[in-house]
């Protein structure tokens, strides 16, 4: 009975070997992403080379360059208390906890079981070999363990798919975490252009005001008719409608701020600001990691990566699961003195299960695996021509708008000279005051102009820093002070998928 045993053991431990010799098997196909067609250099502006994923590269907090203290602590707010933030988190721990339970399958599995029962036997039961009592005892402990030979790879590429799956949900923490502070930005510049042109408008609506006394006065001596005071007071009037619209607009901005950063638009204020916000500078020889570091292009060829896997699963469907069970353990039907050496049970040997007709499933699995391999290549194709895009959008943007920008500039400077002229000439009498209305309604909106598009440069400037993956760091940075401080205060990259990404710049 013990050469039996040995026996067996033996033959289930040479099954065991020969299957792990197997086990470097593998059916998914390489990795291929899809060709891009790409030009050398950008359009609108400076070269650039190929990119690969890199979005574990360290990012400054580029928002610093715009010089914006106020804006530096929306930022630490936003990452404090932004529900979106908060929510994009829990999506990437929750498919980080999902690749640990599909990590699980590379071990195997132990299990303890015991029972008890007293049990009662049919009184018109089938006959049996051995009869046995009416009433009896059962007592029953015992291990089990269990282990599937990845003969095929079926549990690796689970567990790499799951691995990739994390990594692009960790990728998408990123991507959303970069989309909130630019929006954050974004919309911190829009409410400081409204403050500029609040500005403006209570000093137009002053001077306006002095203008409807000046031609009260006129009037008053004979000089001018009411025509001009009219006139005078519609300027008035229509200067304090833009200023009020222009409050409105500002506290819709405040507003989208606060939810931004998880605050009840109530109990949020940000004090009013005309201060100008400097347009950064940023270097046009870029290096060709930052495109790389785009947390939504590594995100689709991870999603790429785990499609790929998941075509390797499928196939092997195809092919014999094989198993290794063992179990130990104690039966009796006697309460006590069960745990001795003739109560033992043992059984140890390997599995096998292979579906030899399922009406297709497994190939329609396959093809359907296989799609959506197809589609993530897809997807991951649009997305860095996107990313392309948005590059040369806002390059483009930034080019011409400065030019627009100067040309606004000196018509500022000549409807100024044209509005000084009109009031001096209206003032001498030789001039009627629709002069001096139509030369106040062009000052206005060339200054207007102006300053909106001072906005339009830096909001932009964000949509390029975001394009190109949320800002950088370059030699220079030792020389420049801005550049310093924003390199000092990186952000912490995600793009292993071991742990947590941190919500702290």
């Amino acid at each position: 009975m013990a050469r039996t045993d040995h026996r067996a053991l033996r033959n289930a431990a040479v099954a065991a070997v020969l299957a792990t010799a197997l086990a470097g098997c593998s059916l998914t196909p390489p990795l291929r992403l899809p060709e891009i067609a790409a030009g050398e250099h950008y359009k609108e502006q400076a070269p650039w080379t190929a990119a690969a994923p890199a979005d574990g590269l360290p990012r400054a907090a580029w928002w610093g360059l715009y010089g914006e203290r106020e804006l530096d602590g929306l930022q630490q707010r936003l990452l404090a208390g932004s529900p979106d933030l908060a929510a994009a988190l829990a999506r990437y721990e929750q498919a980080r906890a999902y690749g640990d339970q599909l990590r699980s399958g590379l071990f195997p599995s132990l299990g303890l079981s015991a029972d008890a029962a007293r049990a009662r036997q049919s009184a018109t039961r089938p006959p049996g070999g051995n009869a046995l009592p009416r009433f009896y005892e059962s007592y029953d402990v015992g291990l089990s363990a269990g282990y599937e030979l990845d003969l095929w790879g079926r549990v690796r590429n689970s567990v790499a798919a799951g691995e990739h799956a994390s990594a692009a949900a960790a990728a998408d923490l990123e991507s959303a975490r970069l989309s909130l502070q630019a929006e954050l930005a974004d919309d911190y510049i829009v409410l400081r252009g409204l403050d500029q042109q609040a500005a403006l408008l209570d000093g137009t609506v002053a001077a306006y005001d002095k203008a409807v006394a000046l031609t009260q006065k006129r009037r008053d001596a004979g000089i001018a008719s009411g025509l001009d005071v009219a006139r005078a007071q519609t300027q008035l009037d229509m200067a304090r409608s833009q200023s009020a619209q222009n409050k409105a607009q500002r506290a819709l901005a405040e507003h989208a701020i606060a939810a931004l950063v998880g605050e009840a638009p109530a109990a949020f204020a940000l004090p009013a600001s005309d201060a100008a916000i400097r347009l950064p500078v940023i270097p046009l020889d870029l290096p060709s990691t930052l495109l790389q570091r785009r947390p939504d292009i590594a995100a689709a060829q991870r999603r790429v990566a785990a499609a790929n896997a998941t075509v390797g699963i499928a196939r092997a469907a195809w092919f014999p699961s094989i198993s290794l069970g063992a179990t130990f353990g104690y039966q009796s039907n006697q309460p006590g003195g069960w745990l001795s050496a003739p109560n033992a049970a043992w059984a140890i040997g390997p599995s096998l299960l292979l579906d030899l007709f399922d009406a297709g499933k497994r190939r329609a699995q396959t093809a359907q695996a296989q799609a959506a391999l197809d589609e993530a290549g897809a997807r991951y194709r649009g997305v860095v021509l996107g990313a392309f895009q948005q590059v040369e959008d806002n390059l483009a943007l930034l080019q011409h708008y400065k030019v627009a920008a100067d040309a606004e500039e000196s018509a500022v400077a000549s409807a100024r000279r044209s509005l000084d002229f009109a009031m001096t000439r209206y003032r001498e009498g030789a001039v009627s005051y629709l002069e001096v209305v139509q030369s106040q309604t062009v000052a206005l909106a060339a200054q207007r102009a102006a300053l909106d598009l001072d906005t339009r440069q830096l909001r932009a400037s964000v949509a390029l820093i975001r394009a190109l993956g949320g800002g950088w760091r370059d030699d220079a940075a030792a020389s420049d002070p801005v550049a310093a401080a924003t390199g000092s205060a990186a952000a912490s990259a995600t793009g292993s998928g071991a742990s947590a990404p941190s919500l702290n710049p």
